[in-house]
């Protein structure tokens, strides 16, 4: 279905865009690891959130394994 892909594809640039704040707030803050620590666990979380979300359409028939060779 194209809505699961794209909601895929925003949950995984979400991913990346928390990953990547996570890297900007550990060089910029000095002593202070709370903004990094919070980027990662959002991190963590869309993460589990999307591999949830891949179970569920998968179970409901939204999505279909495929080979690589199709």
């Amino acid at each position: 279905m194209e809505l699961i892909r794209i909601v895929v594809i925003v949950l995984l640039l979400a991913i990346v865009g928390s990953l990547a704040s996570a890297l900007v707030y550990l060089f910029r803050d000095d002593n202070d690891s709370r903004r990094t620590v919070r980027a990662l666990t959002v991190r963590i979380g869309l993460s589990v959130s999307l591999f949830i979300l891949l179970l569920v359409a998968y179970a409901m028939g939204f999505i279909e394994p495929g080979g690589l060779g199709r």
